[in-house]
């Protein structure tokens, strides 16, 4: 039976991809934060499921993999993160750093922590990015960096690790009915309410029209299942392929952005998410 860890399960995408991956024949490694969302988890799939305490951004716990996971890994499905929104002039620094770190730095530190076992399985590593690592959008700034930096290193170890066999796949979903987006207004709020008063009145017409977009995107989010079923394809093809976009909306909407010159594009998505068209 292959082994796979899979960061991030307590819910959402994790977790879907964690059940999909048991019934499918793995044995799963479930990284969640709180031990008692891996008793519920590992309560699906008897047997399946091993349930590990893993905040990504906690070294210790990222050292203790070593005595925990088996020696012969097969996958690592990299999928924690966090969403930090906000205009980019209004993001506090320490934010900033927060974004990066749980979304680029803690996920490479997983990887390298596992690197080895994969290595001598031949195995398979997949980052769970998103069509916000091909296309930033406004008041997402610190978002798509950090997917756009996440997808930068990608690139480069799916070519360094080519010699050993090892596969680095990136799986690109675009709005998924995670608690991301269902919790988005409330997210929004939380935003707002941090920004300084200067910050909220010389952004209050973008916060309008982001406000009044996120309906839209709760109608459009996809199931977290599909994606599921993508991290499982990214990880029995034979010939896995370096991006896995997810869905025909997503395939559609990135087909439109790379076809589109960017000053058009621009202006579509600024009309989209409601940034008004001067001050």
């Amino acid at each position: 039976m292959p082994s796979a860890l899979v960061t991030g399960a307590s819910r959402g995408i994790g977790q879907a991809t964690a059940l999909t991956l048991a019934g499918h024949g793995w044995h799963v490694y479930a990284g969640v934060r709180r031990p008692q969302d891996g008793v519920e988890l590992a309560a699906h799939q008897p047997g399946r499921i091993t349930p590990v305490e893993l905040d990504i951004t906690v070294p210790d716990q990222i050292k203790a993999l070593a005595g925990t996971l088996p020696e012969q890994l097969e996958a690592v499905v990299n999928n924690a993160g966090i969403v930090v929104g906000g205009p980019v002039e209004a993001v506090p620094v320490d934010e900033l750093r927060r974004q990066l770190e749980v979304n680029v730095v803690a996920q490479q530190a997983v990887t390298q922590a596992v690197l080895p076992r994969l290595r001598r399985s031949r195995g398979r590593i997949v980052f769970v990015s998103s069509l916000s690592g091909r296309v930033s959008t406004p008041l997402m700034g610190a978002y798509n960096a950090s997917k756009f930096a996440l997808e930068a290193l990608a690139d480069a170890l799916r070519m360094e690790l080519a010699p050993w066999g090892v596969h680095v796949s990136l799986v690109e979903p675009a709005q998924t009915d995670t608690d991301i987006w269902r919790h988005a207004p409330e997210m929004l709020e939380g935003a707002v309410a941090a920004l300084s008063p200067e910050h909220r009145a010389l952004y209050a017409a973008h916060i309008e029209g982001l406000r009044r977009s996120i309906p839209r995107s709760q109608r459009m989010a996809a199931s977290p299942q599909g994606v599921a079923a993508t991290i499982e394809k990214a990880l029995s093809d034979r010939r896995p392929r370096a991006r896995y976009v997810v869905g025909r909306s997503a395939r559609l909407q990135l087909l439109l952005a790379q076809l589109t010159p960017t000053p058009l594009r621009d202006s579509v998505l600024r009309r989209a998410t409601g940034v008004p068209p001067r001050a």
